[in-house]
């Protein structure tokens, strides 16, 4: 198997240009709040990399938008994931393998990124979130759909999106916090019991997947037989 995780450089700050240079300050700076526990608005990303916030805010019209880039450049190489492999189960693991020791070593970016969507929840719940910007997640849907690539011939739609949604309860932030938080495990045994769970899954999807399949089958033979049956019976076609 050949599985390609090649780090694209600097690409998702947008070039090397000066715009480019000045916009990776600004992450790199909010990263670094993030990583110390903040949950940093435009305004302190600019006060902290020491740019006007004008500046700050033609780069990034929301707090919203500035983490959504934060996190993209925290994912990195995870995004770029990608594998040969024909085997889904051998695909899911990789995935998991390789991304959650990229998730745990900005562990503190990500948690504070949930803590950004908890609060935003809280208020527009609460009508206080007025107009401020949504934080939009959903990176593990694309991975994981690229992961389960060799059963979307084999499941239903229904099967591989269940699948999938199944799945994303395995793979991601929150899985870690709480294999960390309320199971006590560290990195390494979380990543294990995460891999775990997830072939589990797998394996249980294609398994009922094929017991419909033959029940399906059978339910088709039973029925050629009671026309042969009936045609027997009548002595005529049965239409």
């Amino acid at each position: 198997m050949t599985v390609s995780r090649q780090v694209h450089g600097n690409t998702r700050a947008g070039g090397t240009g000066a715009r480019a240079r000045m916009k990776k300050r600004m992450l790199d700076t909010a990263m670094r709040l993030m990583e110390e526990g903040l949950i940093p608005s435009v305004s302190e990303v600019a006060e902290a990399a020491e740019v006007s916030r004008a500046t700050a805010y033609r780069y990034f019209p929301s707090q919203a938008a500035m983490i959504q880039e934060t996190v993209a450049q925290a994912l990195g190489p995870i995004l770029e994931w990608e594998s040969d492999s024909t085997e889904a189960e051998e695909r899911i693991a990789d995935l998991i393998d390789f991304a959650y020791p990229h998730i745990e070593t900005y562990e503190a970016t990500h948690r504070a990124v949930l803590m950004l969507a908890i609060d935003q929840w809280t208020r527009g719940k609460a009508g206080t979130l007025g107009n401020e910007a949504r934080l939009v997640r959903g990176n593990r849907k694309g991975l994981l759909n690229a992961a389960l690539n060799p059963l979307k011939n084999r499941l239903s739609p229904a099967e591989f999106d269940r699948l999938t949604q199944a799945l994303s309860l395995v793979f991601g932030t929150e899985a870690l916090v709480v294999l960390k938080d309320i199971s006590g495990l560290d990195g390494e045994e979380a990543r294990r019991v995460a891999i775990w769970a997830s072939l589990a899954l797998v394996r249980s999807a294609i398994a009922d997947s094929g017991a419909v399949e033959r029940s399906r089958r059978q339910s088709g033979m039973k029925t050629k037989s009671g026309m042969k049956t009936a045609r027997k019976r009548t002595g005529r076609t049965v239409n």
